[in-house]
């Protein structure tokens, strides 16, 4: 009996110390500039939303450095829709990492045929469309595409005189990215508002928003504020501003509007990274 009795206790033992070390592993969301965010997961997976690290507001840009070497592990890449300054860097970070793709599947077929993006990193594991879900990083992570109000064209770069300078794209999405022992975030992309962003906050309950802010291609700040209630995120990051003069060249009137809102803004410049544990930001 007390031999069982020692066994119960060993496994039990076993059970919180696994449970504990999960709870202490955290996740890091670092800022790259414009809408280009780098998620590690607690069981060390590396996802890169929006990869344009060659983005003006990047300091590894601004400081004449190649940010691409920077970046040693990379394991997913997901992209929103198909403008330059959001496919960014993919096909050139596929190449060197090995990163799968995860995109509409009209996107990723397209960026394959081309930009050159690897076609063996990518299948019906990781295309999909808005709906859907999907778990990749061994289940630590599902990933799902949400609705957007927005446009998605590839820009051609065999386009000649016969030849349209943009191509199909797929339908622009947003992206919620679900952690396990970690934060559930929400990236718009570069949406206008729509009304059926409380539908995202009722399937997905997001902990973190990343919500453009930047105007004349999305929302102007005070519909992004709009926006940020609609998601009932726990906190906010304004993204896609100050990036080219024609853009909402600070985040001050969004980041008012949070207030009198009473909603929590999280202040960062780019090349910051925050952390949770578990679904919790962790404050310095």
């Amino acid at each position: 009996m007390e031999i069982r009795l020692g066994w119960f206790m060993a496994g039990l033992l076993s059970i919180l110390l696994i449970g504990n070390s999960a709870w202490a592993a955290e996740t890091t969301i670092t800022w790259h500039g414009h809408a280009t965010f780098e998620i590690l997961t607690p069981g060390g997976a590396v996802l890169m939303i929006d990869p344009w690290l060659k983005n003006p507001m990047n300091p590894r840009t601004v400081e004449g450095e190649d940010p691409l070497e920077a970046i040693k592990k990379l394991d997913y890449i997901l992209v929103t829709h198909g403008h330059f300054d959001h496919i960014g860097d993919s096909a050139a970070l596929a190449t060197k990492t090995g990163a799968r793709l995860i995109a509409s599947f009209e996107l990723g077929t397209n960026m394959a045929k081309l930009l050159g993006y690897p076609r063996t990193q990518m299948g019906f594991d990781t295309l999909m469309n808005i709906g859907g879900e999907i778990q990749i990083a061994g289940g630590e992570v599902s990933v799902s595409l949400t609705p957007a109000v927005h446009s998605s064209g590839i820009t051609n770069p065999r386009a000649g005189e016969n030849e349209p300078d943009m191509v199909y794209g797929g339908n622009p999405t947003g992206i919620v990215v679900k952690i396990k022992d970690g934060p559930a975030i929400y990236h718009t992309g570069d949406t206008a508002y729509f009304k059926d962003m409380e539908v995202i906050a009722e399937q997905h309950a997001p902990d973190l928003a990343l919500i453009n802010i930047g105007g004349h291609f999305g929302m102007e700040p005070e519909m992004a504020v709009r926006a940020a209630a609609a998601v009932k995120a726990k906190y906010v990051i304004p993204h896609h501003y100050g990036t080219f003069p024609v853009l909402t060249q600070d985040p001050e009137e969004f980041v008012a509007g949070l207030k009198r809102t009473r909603m929590r803004h999280i202040p960062m410049a780019p090349g910051d990274t925050i952390r949770f544990k578990g679904r919790k930001l962790v404050r310095e």
